[in-house]
């Protein structure tokens, strides 16, 4: 069974809690279920830290295992450069990173509009509620068979 890394970034965890008018009222253990549900013949394996270090150690895991990678770089989206030099390591390897954001950044404050990952990743999905993480995992499904 072909294992998928979904990493999710910083106050992540609060979901369900923070801002339910923009992230909405389901936790992460929801989105667990979820890509669980959706994820028939993957191996969801869904992490959530605040820490910059342990999300690019992750995705340095990603690339040694040759792992598929949904991420959600949350606030690490807009200034990041470590976590965009690893995300960068995915695609140089080949390898298959959705950068995905439950929110629409750009519908947001200014400073939401610049992410500094989505240039190295295969593609980025957002605005579509726990349905972006989804529509990342069929991706994978149609790009890896």
């Amino acid at each position: 069974m072909k294992r998928v890394l979904v990493l999710n970034g910083p106050n992540l965890s609060r979901l369900g809690s923070r801002e339910p008018e923009v992230y909405g009222t389901l936790g992460l253990e929801d989105l667990r279920n979820e890509l669980e549900k959706a994820g028939s013949g993957f191996d969801i394996d869904l992490r959530q830290t605040d820490s910059e270090a342990e999300l690019i150690s992750w995705i340095h895991e990603a690339i040694d295992s040759q792992t598929p990678v949904i991420l959600n770089p949350a606030a690490f989206t807009h200034y990041s450069y470590a976590l965009r030099d690893a995300a960068a390591l995915i695609q140089q390897a080949g390898q298959i990173l959705v950068e995905v954001h439950i929110s629409n950044p750009y519908s947001r404050e200014q400073f939401r509009h610049r992410s500094v990952i989505s240039a190295v990743a295969t593609g980025v999905i957002a605005g579509f509620g726990f349905e972006s993480y989804l529509l990342a995992l069929e991706l994978i499904r149609r790009r890896i068979g």
